[in-house]
């Protein structure tokens, strides 16, 4: 009876329902980080005040079992001194999260691998970060929260000026 009301109500012009959307993160890890102590190295000591530059690259591929994607987070934090511009430290770190997604419809799908599952894993990153800066002999580093919409929209920006500029006739010389 209730496949009979179901056909009815759609019969009647109302909008079939969809499929709510699923994501379960099934794994997450580090895949490589690398922390150069250059203070350390030159032997300096003392109180600093750090520049730090941050720099993130998403990147998301389709896995070989069904509605699993694999989104990367490069990250690479440059620390400078603001007194004098030599560097203090390098933390780049590669961090996977490891998806299933289900129900999202194709031309949603990658806004959504490099928006919401960014989102998720960032958490951790952040952690990660603090705690290897600190366990690297500086104060620990908490990142601020990235907006990853913006990330997104720079980067189409981005890509599609590269595109233009691409295609464009080149002017004689």
């Amino acid at each position: 009876m209730a496949n009979d009301e179901t056909a009815a109500a759609q019969g009647n012009g109302a909008a079939p329902q969809q499929a709510q959307m699923k994501m379960n993160v099934l794994a997450q890890f580090i895949r490589d980080l690398s922390f150069e102590n250059i203070l350390a190295q030159k032997g300096a000591s003392g109180e600093v005040q750090p520049d730090v530059q941050v720099q993130v690259q998403l990147d998301a591929k389709k896995r070989a079992q069904p509605n699993q994607y694999e989104v990367l987070m490069k990250l690479k934090v440059d620390s400078k001194s603001k007194e004098n511009g030599e560097q203090l430290f390098l933390l780049e770190m590669d961090y996977v999260g490891v998806f299933n997604i289900e129900n999202v419809p194709d031309e949603q799908m990658h806004p959504f691998l490099l928006i919401e599952c960014p989102r998720m894993i960032f958490p951790f990153v952040r952690r990660i970060v603090s705690d290897v800066t600190r366990d690297g002999g500086f104060p620990p580093l908490n990142l601020e929260t990235i907006d990853f919409v913006s990330l997104y929209r720079n980067e189409l920006l981005r890509r599609q000026a590269s595109q233009q500029a691409a295609t464009a006739p080149a002017a004689d010389a």
